[in-house]
């Protein structure tokens, strides 16, 4: 069995996140210092935001005048009739100007909140691409961009609330204390304040414990895609099986593990509304009643009735979102860090500084006294050194689990060797930049991964650039080009999720095409036929092998009948060489080759005999 790295993935039970830090560290994108048009825009829309609070404020003044011009001149007089029109008018126009403010502040804003989103979301698609192979063999897909998906989605709300939701409503909070001060003396103050108090008290003290079922409900969801979309992409294993069943009871036992933690978050929401809701009652009784005691002593008019229950109204119309605005906020902050850590994941392979590129004048590959295991608890290449000449053909071949495919992973850079070194026409891999080491490589996996586009794009996906001839002409050195041209489509015919919609030589004669394109001076075939049947097999041999003129080619092979023409045999057993040289060498040596050669040719005359 083929040595794999371990399962280290960590997926925290109790995600949280850092608060204030994890603010200050996204604020560079929000206020990016290379780019002044968008400093101007925050700065317009702050400008817009101060605007629209003025005229907010100011409304509850001129519906207070226009109530006492009424109601103060029992002889209704014309002088009374313009003022009340007046104010009435003043009030309208007020509204309107609050709602144009508010608008213009979000055209305004717009491009700042959706750049930054795109920013950060440009920086984690990028982090990502930098992880190791380690990190992406042990994350499930299906998590990971669901932490990108939330991620980026809370941004922009999460903006909004904060700049156009909490700052306001602390401006309007601190006008409204001043107005009630000046207007009605401490007793009002005193209530008001003491009401917003135990409001945000209250609201904070049940988000708390309605966002630890959010976090939970956010888990269970994260599993629950993650098992739809494994199922999924393993669709052909569920069917040979039989195992539907199996994979709905999977789903399903994640599905109502989601809407368990759902219905508690909903009942949880209900019990908040009821606890604000007598808060924000409470205090506007108080003050009402307060207001009409004041007006039978003849010491307040009906204008202050009005006036009081406006600047009310005002104030906890954004206060009685203030638990939606903190679970917002909160559950961003939450999105937003588990987006940080993604950045944060440490670079197991990474450039030394000032690192130079790979210059390649004899593409030679070396492995020197290379030792390393995917666990320091198991080692899997014990002292490893090999040599593979420019322009030579060298097959690696041995037992399963002897490290054969741990070579391609190492040579690629995927990881980096505990102890010795490997080089390429003399350069240790490791001192040189990762990009010109893979542009100097080329690979024909066993299983060759496809992207959901067309043939045409997958081929020219081997060199950025690379133009219509380019592709035919490898498509031709990779005999599939005659396949291509019988299509209806074309080159524009698309291959499915990861290729299925082609066969296994077809997708290998792509793989094949792709690495042409590309033209590296070393090419590395992992057990490219294992998985074809022996005509497809033979065809895709022969492609191979023009393939390998004037370049340095690795075959790493099973079935040792595809690799007995090399220039030189590396046998590895238990992550040791064991042996090595020509096909006919090594049968006369009578060692582990020639006993995996026989092995192989009886199980071949079994399978022949029982064909007949």
């Amino acid at each position: 069995m083929q040595a794999m790295p371990p399962d280290n993935a960590i997926n925290p039970t109790d995600a949280r996140h850092d608060g204030w830090l994890t603010l200050k560290r996204f604020l560079p994108y929000l206020w990016p210092a290379d780019n002044a048009m968008l400093r101007r825009r925050v700065m317009g829309a702050c400008v817009m935001v101060l605007l629209g609070k003025a005229t907010t404020l100011a409304l509850p003044f001129a519906y207070k005048k226009a109530v006492d011009a009424m109601t103060l001149d029992t002889g209704r007089s014309q002088a009374a009739l313009t003022v009340a029109m007046a104010f009435v008018l003043a009030y309208a126009l007020g509204r309107f100007a609050g709602v144009a403010f508010d608008n213009f502040r979000n055209i305004v804003f717009e491009r700042v909140g959706q750049d930054a989103t795109r920013h950060l979301a440009e920086n984690v698609f990028a982090r990502l691409h930098r992880l190791s192979l380690r990190f992406h063999l042990a994350r499930r897909t299906g998590e990971v961009t669901k932490v990108i998906e939330r991620g980026t989605k809370s941004i922009d709300t999460m903006l909004y609330f904060l700049l156009f939701n909490i700052a306001p409503t602390i401006i309007e909070l601190t006008a409204v204390i001043i107005i009630f001060w000046l207007n009605f003396g401490l007793g009002l103050v005193g209530a008001t304040v003491f009401a917003v108090i135990a409001y945000v008290w209250v609201t904070r003290t049940i988000t708390e414990w309605r966002s630890a079922l959010r976090e939970k409900m956010n888990r269970l969801d994260g599993q629950a895609l993650s098992r739809a979309v494994d199922s999924l992409l393993n669709y052909e294993t569920v069917k040979y099986f039989g195992a539907e069943s199996r994979e709905e009871a999977r789903y399903a036992s994640a599905a109502r593990a989601y809407a368990d933690a759902a219905v508690k978050s909903e009942n949880s929401l209900g019990l908040l509304n009821i606890a604000q809701a007598i808060i924000v009652n409470l205090l506007m009784a108080g003050a009402m009643a307060w207001t009409v005691y004041g007006w039978s002593q003849g010491r307040l008019t009906v204008g202050d009735l009005v006036f009081v229950n406006t600047y009310l109204t005002q104030l906890f119309r954004p206060l009685d979102m203030l638990g939606m605005v903190y679970r917002t906020i909160r559950q961003g902050l939450i999105d937003m860090a588990e987006m940080f850590r993604l950045i944060d994941t440490p670079v197991e392979v990474a450039d030394v500084p000032n690192a130079p590129a790979l210059l390649i004048q004899r593409p030679s590959v070396t492995f020197d006294n290379v030792v390393f295991g995917y666990d320091r608890d198991r080692e899997i290449l014990h002292g490893l050194s090999f040599e593979v000449p420019a322009g030579s053909r060298v097959a690696i071949v041995g037992p399963s689990g002897a490290g054969k495919s741990t070579i391609a992973r190492l040579l690629f850079r995927f990881y980096d060797p505990w102890e010795g070194r490997i080089l390429i026409d003399g350069q240790d891999i490791s001192k040189i930049t990762q990009a010109s080491l893979r542009a100097a490589l080329g690979i024909v996996p066993q299983d060759s991964v496809l992207f959901n586009d067309t043939i045409g794009y997958n081929i020219a996906y081997g060199r950025d650039g690379a133009g219509p001839a380019e592709v035919d002409s490898a498509a031709r050195g990779a005999a599939i080009a005659d396949f291509i041209a019988r299509l209806p489509k074309g080159y524009d015919t698309e291959v499915g999720e990861r290729g299925l919609k082609l066969s296994g030589g077809e997708k290998q004669r792509v793989a094949i095409a792709r690495t042409l394109v590309k033209n590296p001076p070393i090419v590395l075939f992992d057990e490219a036929t294992s998985a074809l049947d022996t005509r497809t097999e033979q065809d895709i041999l022969s492609t191979m092998r023009a393939v390998a003129t004037h370049r340095t080619t690795i075959s790493i092979a099973h079935r040792l009948s595809t690799i007995a023409d090399s220039d030189n045999i590396l046998v590895l057993d238990q992550g040791k060489l064991v042996e090595q040289g020509s096909h006919n060498d090594l049968l006369r040596r009578d060692g582990l080759y020639a006993e995996m050669w026989a092995r192989q040719a009886q199980e071949s005359d079994e399978v022949s005999e029982a064909a007949e």
